[in-house]
């Protein structure tokens, strides 16, 4: 019965079927690069055409507010007045929040991009997946961020302290859906890029910074009254959804593929002898087995049955 299994599966991978879904493929730096940009384009304009809403957007902050306080949670206020108090530090994180968010996940992608180009499809899939899953968020659910509650007492540290670079703020806040606070996807992307380091990273000490950057960046959204700890939430709701797009369309998590990537082939891939030409050696596949040659073959010890068979069939000596 097992070998039966087995030479349907192997008859499978001859015919062209894939054992995943959707095997890894060497990413293009055009097409990528033009994804990219296109998506990105896509998404802001999507979630500035949104309607804003402000009236639902402000009764869904009181709500919020309002199961915060009922879980305990809701100290984000103090968060903000005290980190306000630092100068330099609230200027560093506003800093921080208009410019990471972008900076870090460009370099997350193009690092995956040279060194795990088998990796890259799938966990660049969970990163789109995650923004569209976002998108949806802002549509049917508008939430003002704590900066916009009447009477909350919050700090717009970016108006107060006139930092550049905030489109949520100051004189770019018109370029921007202020009521799209619901889920964030500063913590989406700070914790997709966290997770890529810790999964991919070899050196500990970048690791441990992978895991940091999120917390960092969940401080950072809470501290210059951006988000509520519930839009963090939202923003890890959305990545386990994107995870699970690309888990489905790869058939294995985007961490768990092989470095680097199948060739476009309709074959199965065996054994890396159909690696791309000029491709490294990935160190976690098996190495390939040589094909034994003729000479190999007669140069191979005889056994008992074949050497009992030659003393039959070849004449005597003289």
């Amino acid at each position: 019965m097992g070998e039966t299994t087995a030479s349907l599966q192997e008859g499978r991978a001859e015919q062209g079927f894939p054992r995943r879904p959707r095997a890894p493929r060497a990413p293009r730096l055009w097409f990528e690069v033009l994804l990219t940009a296109v998506s990105y384009w896509t998404y802001s304009l999507i979630r500035n055409a949104v309607p804003e809403r402000r009236g639902e957007a402000l009764r869904n902050t009181d709500w919020v507010w309002g199961l915060e306080r009922h879980l305990g949670i809701a100290v984000e206020d103090s968060v903000n007045h005290t980190v306000n108090s630092v100068t330099w530090l609230i200027v560093g994180m506003n800093y921080y929040y208009a410019t990471l968010h972008f900076l870090v996940t460009v370099g997350v992608l193009a690092w995956l991009y040279k060194s795990h180009p088998g990796r890259y499809g799938a966990a660049r899939t969970a990163l789109f997946a995650t923004t569209g899953v976002a998108l949806l968020g802002y549509y049917l659910f508008p939430l003002a961020p704590p900066r916009l509650m009447p009477g909350g007492g919050f700090v717009d540290t970016v108006v107060v302290h006139r930092t550049w670079g905030s489109m949520a703020s100051g004189d770019l806040k018109d370029m921007s859906n202020q009521y799209a606070a619901m889920p964030s996807m500063h913590i989406g992307w700070a914790l997709w890029c966290g997770l890529t380091i810790f999964a991919l990273a070899r050196l500990p000490w970048v690791r441990i910074l992978g895991l940091l950057y999120p917390v960092a960046t969940l401080v950072v959204i809470v501290a210059t009254a951006n988000h509520f700890w519930l839009d963090a939430v939202g923003g890890v709701l959305c990545l386990a959804l994107g995870f699970g797009v690309a888990a489905v369309w790869y058939g294995a998590r985007p961490y768990a593929l092989p470095r680097l990537p199948a060739v476009s082939s309709p074959r199965t891939v065996r054994s890396g002898r159909d690696a791309p030409t000029g491709a490294p050696a990935d160190p976690e596949a098996p190495a390939p087995e040589a094909p034994v040659t003729a000479a190999q073959e007669a140069a191979a010890p005889v056994t008992a049955a074949g050497t009992e068979e030659s003393h039959v069939r070849s004449p005597p000596r003289p």
